[in-house]
């Protein structure tokens, strides 16, 4: 589950320089965006509870 969490945030960071170097593609700004926060809402909450599940 970490792999994905890592893969999620990699391409939520790749989205978000994209929709903000392409004017045009401003839409993947905010997807890149929305991906960004469930990482980090699902890495805080993994963190909170102590799930160590691989």
């Amino acid at each position: 589950m970490n792999i994905l969490l890592i893969i999620v945030a990699i391409i939520a960071v790749i989205l978000l320089f994209t929709g903000g170097f392409v004017e045009s593609l401003s839409f993947l700004l905010w997807v890149g965006i929305v991906l960004l926060v469930i990482a980090v809402i699902v890495w805080l909450v993994r963190m909170m509870t102590g799930s160590r599940r691989v």
